[in-house]
């Protein structure tokens, strides 16, 4: 058996974003699978089209999930199909929200739906690394206090596994019509923040 002691250390640190990811969502209900599929997929090719005009990069568009399923409804009424795309498009302009929306709307109408948007950081290596560095130093510190109190002194890491997140910031916004948005919505990005675990044994000296 191992001799020393295990302590976790985290390590929190936040930065402004620089990327934008906007996820979309394009619906239609028909009678039969072939015209639900041909429908959603003329909508969805409008809309790629209408966020390309914006100065969105074909690279930028990302399809997530395509979907095409039959809806329940009450016994005796006709059949009903609903194919969806999910469409995803990312922006380094955290500004241009309500452009890159009215565009969407305008070429899906009412078969579009908003899922979520989400600030991002594309290159999180610098905070990644700063956020190890406070990880440690705070495991350190902990077990130079656990040792102290046991009469030993610490000796070296025997083992460091790690374990990470990032906290970005999403925003649900429900539609409700196209003569609910407006060029003018704001959208705040606030610090988007990266946290790094560390669980790090010792060994006693």
């Amino acid at each position: 058996m191992d001799t020393g002691v295990s302590v976790v250390g985290s390590g929190q640190v936040s930065a402004p974003p620089d990327v934008l990811r906007i996820s979309f969502s394009v619906e239609h209900v028909a009678p039969d699978v072939a015209t639900a599929v041909a429908q959603v997929g003329q909508r969805t090719d409008a809309v790629i089209a209408a966020l390309r005009e914006q100065g969105i990069e074909a690279s930028d568009l990302a399809t997530t999930t395509v979907n095409v399923y039959q809806e329940y409804r009450e016994h005796g009424t006709s059949p009903g199909y609903r194919g969806s795309h999910m469409l995803t498009a990312t922006t380094k302009d955290l500004t241009g929200f309500g452009r890159l929306l009215n565009a969407a709307v305008d070429a899906g109408g009412n078969s579009l739906g908003l899922n979520a948007l989400e600030f991002d950081i594309e290159d999180k290596t610098e905070l990644l690394t700063r956020a190890r560095e406070l990880a440690f130093r705070q495991a350190r510190v902990k077990a130079e206090e656990l040792a102290a109190l046991a009469g030993y002194s610490l000796g070296s890491v025997t083992s460091i596994s790690e374990t990470r997140g990032h906290i970005p910031l999403h925003e649900a916004v429900p539609l409700a019509g196209k003569a609910a948005f407006d060029s003018a919505i704001n959208i705040t990005p606030g610090d988007h923040s990266v946290h790094v675990s560390l669980e790090v044994h010792f060994s006693w000296a």
